[in-house]
């Protein structure tokens, strides 16, 4: 597994109904999304009439190990069943030169089915069957679990784990105290940069991250996100945490554009400032509409009831006063950054003082694991998280149109740890 590149290994003992016919059963939400890369998620066209949207569907480059070497096993996808909720491995065997079929196709108890993650966001697979020497040592070695896997380690049982290295790091950042306000440049040199919100990028140069807009984790794994604080003693967070800004996906948006969506829904500069349109605001699903856009938030697809989702196709929409859709995120696009991003996070609080322009970190970070996108759609549904755009629409002096847009998902810092089925807070200087 090491030599194919594997960074993180993970193990299934195979249950009887485990096998090609009936699937592999990777956990009940979609938890397992997030240690597995995957494509993006869409309905699967193929199901049944009348239930095509009670599953969809993520590919996976998705390969075997064996004697012979790597095969591809081009159909290997993930289901999606919202409505139990759950997840299953399927087509892993078709299509493939060398699958372990004898394996797979099996009912027999005391089977294994490792799982390598490579950096590039590949999949190796590798079946042991029961009895056999790798399987013995899986039931019988002492690992921890994440869902229904077993997290096995891809180096020596010595070697730090990816969350052990950064909060070591973290600690030595403590130490430092103040530190220049920072922003990685171009071939990972520290320049000084001045803006006030630079916590994330001073933090970001300390850690050795360069900046980029790809929704993947900040270090090994991990995202690492500051927020500001009042003081290190109580650590209470000053404004609330950006979770992610992905730009709309469908409605009016997407389909005539940001400009057009700021022109109908947007409204003149409130403090004055000519030839200046806006859209602003805070949306919710609890809040009445925006007094100023006339847009209200709402979910689609989803059941307040049982907080399940009751459709792949639904999304998080924005409507106004007619139920047109000014602007919507579906579920499928949103679950993939959101797994992508915050699998694993490390919240790190900061102070600012100026002049000149410095940070300090904090001794108690907030770790986060084991999200879940279930969790994610009950905290809209509750109104906890919210969205918070900035979208602005200047015309110069010479008619040319300038356009900044920024929409952002954000939540109050003490929500946090209802996103996350494990969390818990390590003081980096006991």
């Amino acid at each position: 597994m090491r030599h194919a590149g594997v960074i993180r290994l993970y193990a299934k003992v195979l249950a009887p109904n485990d096998n090609s016919k009936n699937q592999v059963f990777l956990g009940s939400g979609f938890t397992s999304l997030n240690l597995l890369p995957h494509g993006e998620v869409t309905t699967d066209p193929s199901s049944v009439a009348g239930a095509v949207r009670d599953r969809a569907k993520a590919g996976l480059q998705f390969s075997w190990l064996s004697p012979e070497g790597i095969s591809v096993a081009p159909d290997a996808k993930l289901i999606l069943y919202p409505r139990y909720p759950e997840v299953r491995f399927s087509g892993f065997l078709r299509g493939c030169q060398s699958p372990p079929s004898d394996v797979m196709v099996s009912r027999e108890p005391g089977r294994v089915l490792l799982l390598g993650v490579t950096a590039s966001g590949r999949i190796i697979g590798y079946a042991s069957g029961a009895g056999e020497r790798i399987s013995n040592e899986v039931l019988n070695g002492a690992w921890s679990s994440v869902g229904v896997f077993l997290e096995l380690s891809s180096g020596s049982p010595s070697e730090p784990s990816a969350k052990e290295v950064l909060l070591e790091r973290l600690r030595l950042i403590h130490e430092r105290t103040w530190v220049e306000s920072m922003k990685l440049g171009p071939g990972g040199v520290p320049k000084p940069y001045a803006a006030r919100n630079a916590g994330g990028y001073t933090l970001e140069a300390l850690l050795g991250i360069s900046p980029n807009g790809r929704a993947e984790p900040d270090f090994m794994g991990w995202e690492v996100k500051q927020y500001a604080v009042s003081d290190f003693r109580s650590y209470r967070a000053k404004s609330a945490v950006t979770l992610m800004t992905p730009e709309p996906t469908g409605g009016v948006y997407r389909d005539e554009g940001p400009e057009a969506f700021i022109r109908r829904f947007g409204y003149p500069d409130q403090r004055g400032r000519e030839s200046r349109l806006n859209f602003g605001g805070v949306y919710d699903c609890l809040r009445t509409p925006n007094h100023l856009t006339g847009l209200r938030m709402s979910l689609s697809g989803f059941d307040s009831g049982n907080g399940q989702v009751t459709d792949m196709n639904g999304s998080i929409v924005l409507l106004d006063s007619a139920d047109t859709i000014a602007a919507s995120w579906t579920f499928g696009g949103l679950l993939s950054h959101w797994n992508r991003k915050h699998a694993k996070a490390a919240y790190v609080p900061s102070l600012y003082r100026n002049p000149p322009p410095e940070y300090a970190f904090g001794g108690q970070v907030l770790t986060c694991e084991e999200t879940d996108f279930l969790l994610f759609l009950r905290a809209v549904d509750r109104g906890q998280i919210y969205l918070d755009p900035a979208l602005k629409l200047e015309t110069e002096a010479n008619g040319l149109v300038k356009l900044k847009r920024r929409n952002q998902f954000r939540v109050s810092h003490a929500v946090l740890p209802s996103l996350y089925h494990r969390h818990e807070t390590v003081d980096l200087t006991g």
